[in-house]
């Protein structure tokens, strides 16, 4: 009985190992050809962005603004 569910565990283990491989392969096979898929776009975009970007500072700017403003605010 604990045999068959270890068998059964490792035969499950080499499927989803066999499973990721392939997924893997599909992707750098797309990769290589040049395969322009909208998803493959957006995680390439995503890793090659600055993490310090012009919306990013406008945005600190806008914040720095609104918390100078409520603090002149409470003065009054």
């Amino acid at each position: 009985m604990e045999s068959n569910r270890v068998l059964i565990a490792a035969l499950l283990f080499i499927i989803a190992i066999v499973g990721v491989n392939y997924a893997m392969f599909i992707i750098a096979r797309n990769w290589a050809k040049g395969g322009d898929s909208r998803w493959m776009t957006a995680i390439r975009d995503s890793l090659s962005k600055p993490m310090e970007s012009s919306s990013n500072r406008s945005m600190d700017e806008l914040r720095n603004k609104m918390k100078d403003l409520e603090n002149s605010k409470k003065e009054e």
